[in-house]
């Protein structure tokens, strides 16, 4: 069974420099060796500076990545739910 998928919406907490963005790849590439998979990464514009799309292997694994980031980011993550498992919900 695959694991669970997650939406991140992101905000930087302080000024983006190419400091953070190592930072970020480091935390992207720690988050794979622990086993997530990477769906999606987008710098956006609007209300969030980032969108992280990511497959974990359970909801702890998901929080643990949401704390660990946090001196950097404002991170709200939603579960998503395929659109094809959902319908079989009704």
């Amino acid at each position: 069974m695959a694991g669970l998928i997650f939406i991140g919406l992101c905000k930087w907490k302080g000024k983006l420099t190419n400091e953070t963005t190592a930072q970020s790849t480091k935390y992207v590439d720690e988050m794979k060796k622990k086993g997530f998979k990477i769906l999606g990464f987008y710098w956006t514009l609007g209300r969030y500076n980032s969108v992280f799309i990511f497959e974990a292997p359970n909801e702890k694994d998901a929080l643990k990545f949401s704390i660990d980031t946090n001196e950097m980011l404002s991170v709200e993550t939603l579960v998503a739910v395929p659109r094809e498992e959902a319908i079989k919900l009704l």
